[in-house]
């Protein structure tokens, strides 16, 4: 099996040789809003979309063509190496050889937009499963050092950003510190928006899944 990462969205951050292995693919699967961005490219292949209450059963189907010799493609989102662990672990308990080919991941789009170099930058997920308790202790340890820019994924949907910047004041950390939020990068109705903790934690408005947080270290210069 292949397994490709689509990028954060829009169907331009596919890599090419994303593209490539998707064109050569007999079988497509993923989830159905993933498969529509790399549609295009699926030529002839059989599509199996799958979904949270199918996605063993769908990849059972796939390991079984993929024994028979058939060219297998399971598609992502975002960065292989962030949050598709889970996928991965399903597709290698599945297949002897996966070849992972990894595509543009939100991280960077979101350097990108906030005008940041990633190599001073920490990126902290609240995806873990471990809890996010940890993750938060360790994001207020890092806002207080203020050594690096911060990189936060949220956790869909009991940590978002509200909450979190709850709980970073009630931390300690200071109320007046800035923080940006994009959301849906790179796809239709993307937009961001930048205020005080205590201002996020006051939003009412329901975020998007596809969210990403940024504290910058110090104002970045033409930004």
């Amino acid at each position: 099996m292949t397994v490709v990462a689509v990028g954060p969205g829009d169907p331009r951050m596919l890599t090419l040789r994303g593209r490539q292995a998707l064109e050569s693919a007999d079988l497509v699967v993923g989830f159905k809003t993933v498969l529509d961005v790399v549609s295009e490219w699926c030529g002839n292949a059989e599509v199996r979309p799958m979904s949270y209450r199918d996605q063993e059963e769908v990849l059972e189907y796939a390991a079984e063509q993929v024994a028979n010799g058939i060219n297998c493609v399971v598609c992502c989102w975002g960065d292989l190496n962030v949050s598709a662990h889970e996928l991965l672990a399903r597709v290698y308990r599945r297949a002897e050889h996966v070849e992972l080919i990894p595509g543009v991941s939100s991280i960077q789009m979101a350097c990108a937009r906030a005008g940041i170099a990633l190599e001073e930058s920490l990126f902290i997920t609240l995806h873990r499963r471990d809890g996010g308790e940890s993750a938060l202790a360790e994001l207020e340890h890092y806002l207080q050092e203020g050594q690096r820019n911060i990189i936060l994924l949220p956790r869909p949907f009991d940590l978002m950003p509200p909450g979190i910047a709850s709980d970073l004041i009630a931390g300690g950390i200071e109320s007046n510190r800035s923080v940006t939020i994009y959301q849906r990068l790179t796809l239709e109705g993307e937009k961001s928006w930048t205020g005080s903790l205590q201002e996020c934690a006051a939003l009412t408005e329901e975020f998007s899944d596809l969210s990403i947080m940024v504290f910058l270290r110090s104002p970045v210069e033409g930004h």
